[in-house]
């Protein structure tokens, strides 16, 4: 426990600094003294000021929330479910709040503020009804993970069909969200986003012990006094309420919740509570410095998030594949 304890701690300092660094990056020409002395409230100039407060703050607490809650959505459906393979992105919730977020964006324009986060909870719960749904009909829970990542394909499939007919400016600028990108978050964001990440996280906490009673089996489970049926709906419905959330305001950013809960599983270990904790601070530290690498990587351009998260998720998906075939 002890060990647990220190390793937490390291993990929290750690997020901490990398919130910090993330302050120091981006276009505008500022250096790390004149990020600190804006940040106490002593800018030398309202550029600076402005830069600071209004854009590389809001950018990097809502990279944070955002990877807390792709992390923590992913370990939760992997321990619920019982599937090292679970994650938001394959179990179709992104592409169903995907498919919420454009129809959204192309039927309302300008005023889709408001009713962006509604439609892409809309688009998940639509999404894991379906793979629910699909499972309940084969009676198997190992079939959920299948299900969702035909379901993902489906509802992206939709979506690409109504870009086609869309607006061309429109179609643009939704084609370009669906990659994932930070580049117009504001305060406003990180608030609806840290509100619903700390439901989750209450919720969870009161119900770590009935959750952990799942990776026994539903049968053990169910012996222990679990209404398994009700807490895995719980668990869904909340996963999916978090990353739709997440994608309305930050896009489709993949993988997160596979590769992170798997990291955390080596260092701390599987139990929910303390896989959550884990999760939730490396999630954080990981989609800041993906951030970082968005903005620094190309001199004249940003790289959208979800192709640098697809690209060392589907890697580590690999690794996962090969690994398991290894030990069995």
């Amino acid at each position: 426990m002890h060990k647990i304890a220190i390793t937490l701690l390291l993990l929290l300092l750690f997020t901490v600094f990398s919130a910090i660094t993330g302050l120091s990056f981006g276009p505008a020409a500022l250096s790390n003294s004149q990020v600190f002395e804006c940040l106490l409230g002593h800018c030398p100039d309202k550029i600076g000021d402005m830069v600071v407060w209004q854009v590389r703050v809001p950018r990097v607490l809502v990279a944070l929330v955002a990877g807390m809650g792709l992390a923590i959505a992913g370990a939760i459906l992997q321990n619920t479910t019982r599937n090292p393979l679970a994650d938001p992105y394959l179990f179709g919730i992104v592409s169903g709040a995907g498919l919420g977020a454009t129809i959204a964006n192309l039927s309302l324009g300008d005023n889709v503020n408001i009713a962006l986060p509604l439609a892409a909870f809309l688009g998940a719960l639509f999404a894991i009804t379906i793979v629910v749904l699909v499972a309940k009909i084969l009676q198997r829970i190992e079939q959920l993970l299948l299900a969702g990542v035909a379901v993902s394909f489906m509802l992206a499939s939709v979506t690409q069909f109504i870009l086609y007919f869309g607006e061309p400016f429109a179609t643009n600028r939704v084609i370009f969200w669906l990659m994932g990108s930070l580049s117009r978050v504001d305060m406003s964001n990180f608030y609806v986003i840290g509100s619903v990440l700390l439901v989750t996280i209450l919720t969870i906490i009161a119900l770590h012990r009935q959750i952990d009673a799942l990776l026994l089996g539903d049968e053990s489970a169910a012996s222990l006094g679990v209404n398994v049926e009700k807490l895995r709906l719980l668990m869904l419905g909340l996963c999916a309420a978090l990353t739709a959330t997440i994608v309305a305001y930050c896009g489709g950013i993949g993988f997160v919740g596979l590769m992170i809960p798997h990291i955390v599983r080596q260092l701390i270990g599987v139990t929910t509570l303390k896989l959550v904790l884990g999760s939730a601070l490396i999630g954080g530290s990981f989609l800041i410095w993906v951030d970082i690498i968005a903005r620094s990587a190309l001199a004249n351009a940003e790289i959208p998030i979800g192709i640098i998260t697809s690209a060392l998720g589907s890697l580590f998906f690999l690794f996962i594949m090969v690994k398991t075939r290894r030990v069995n």
